[in-house]
């Protein structure tokens, strides 16, 4: 199986949890694993310390979905532009409240089929999410 989501670096215990339930998903820095004899290889993204411009347009040539938190997606015009150049697929969690692991997890299991069946698709595409209702941003 292939790596079918990114998990940003703004949701870093997220996505240590996520690893150990999903061969299908990594995050900067992953240095591989296996679940369920499911191999995934180390990520190519190796540190968190890299501009949006730079990391976005190597997991959208994987074509791999991203999963952020970014309550405030709609003012990130470079962040935008780089989802719309490189054709990415952005799912952003846009809670107001505080969010902790539990809480995030919360948000992406409730939507988690949309999100699924979503990240098939051709991007690029940016989807706010939070607990009761996904919107399109682009």
């Amino acid at each position: 199986m292939a790596v079918r989501f990114y998990v940003d670096a703004d949701t870093l215990g997220l996505a240590k949890v996520m690893i150990r339930l999903r061969w299908d998903v990594t995050y900067p820095g992953d240095p591989g694993g296996t679940v369920k004899r499911h191999a995934r290889p180390p990520c190519p993204i190796t540190t968190t310390d890299i501009d949006d411009d730079q990391w976005i347009p190597i997991v959208a040539a994987g074509g791999w979905a991203i999963i952020s938190r970014d309550k405030k997606i709609e003012r990130r015009p470079a962040k935008i532009a780089a989802v719309r150049d490189s054709r990415a697929k952005l799912f952003a969690i846009t809670s107001d409240e505080k969010l902790d692991v539990w809480r995030q997890l919360e948000i992406l299991m409730c939507n988690w089929r949309t999100i699924e069946r979503l990240a098939q698709t051709p991007g690029p595409f940016i989807y706010r999410v939070n607990r009761t209702k996904m919107s399109k941003v682009v």
